[in-house]
C-alpha cells in the first residue's frame, strides 16, 4: 500500500467527498492534457531533423502512452479508494 501511496499521492489525498474525488479526477486528466501538450511541441519542434527526429518521435510517442497509462490508474486507484475498496 504504501508504494502505491508513493506513486499515486493525488490518489490518496482527493477522496473523502465527491467534490475531492472530482477535484482528483480534474487534476489527473489536466496534467494528461498538459503533458500531451508538451509531448506534441517536442515531437513538432524536433521532426524535422532527418533520422533523429523520427527515434525522438518514437520515444516521445513511448512517453505520451506511459503519461496516459499512469492518468488512467491514477484515476482508477482514486475512484477504488474513495469506494473503500482499498484502504489507506
Amino acid at each position: 500500500m504504501d508504494l502505491l501511496k508513493k506513486i499515486f499521492p493525488v490518489s490518496f489525498k482527493y477522496n473523502n467527498t465527491g467534490r475531492d474525488l472530482a477535484i482528483g479526477i480534474i487534476i489527473y486528466v489536466v496534467a494528461a492534457i498538459l503533458a500531451g501538450v508538451l509531448i506534441w511541441l517536442a515531437t513538432a519542434i524536433t521532426g524535422w531533423i532527418p533520422g533523429v527526429g523520427d527515434i525522438i518521435g518514437w520515444l516521445l510517442g513511448i512517453v505520451s502512452t506511459l503519461v496516459g497509462i499512469y492518468a488512467l490508474a491514477g484515476i482508477v486507484i482514486e475512484v477504488l479508494v474513495f469506494a473503500k475498496v482499498i484502504k489507506e
